[in-house]
């Protein structure tokens, strides 16, 4: 699987943006998918995940009720819809994929297979 992530860009804070990962390869149906971000200095942590069959969503504490994971699997495309930026959310945006078909989302960065390259998103107060 190879995955392109897309969508970043410079915000001011309050305002949204849409990131996209695109997957080519095998089947995007039958992997858990993720995103996560990395700050200057700081860890890769998780933001949020779906599982494999999209019935299944969770989100770190600071992005809960402001950003949206989403798949559409005809596009073999995994979405994070983020709104109400703000500063702390500036980092480098990260999808990946995992090969599991477990009901519950997997957030440990270890346990992903496959990463996308970062794409920066800028948040400015």
């Amino acid at each position: 699987v190879q995955l392109q992530a897309s969508g970043g860009g410079l915000v001011q804070a309050g305002g949204s943006l849409r990131l996209s990962c695109a997957a080519s390869g095998r089947i995007f149906r039958n992997y858990a998918l993720g995103w996560f971000r990395q700050a200057p200095g700081k860890e890769r942590e998780f933001v949020a995940g779906i599982n494999w069959r999209g019935d299944n969503t969770y989100y770190a504490d600071s992005v809960k009720g402001r950003f949206t994971i989403s798949g559409d699997y005809a596009k073999n495309t995994v979405y994070l819809q983020m709104n109400n930026l703000i500063p702390e959310d500036t980092a480098a945006y990260y999808c990946a994929a995992a090969d599991s078909t477990a009901w519950h989302v997997i957030r440990e960065r270890v346990l992903y297979d496959y990463w996308g390259q970062g794409t920066q998103v800028t948040v400015s107060s």
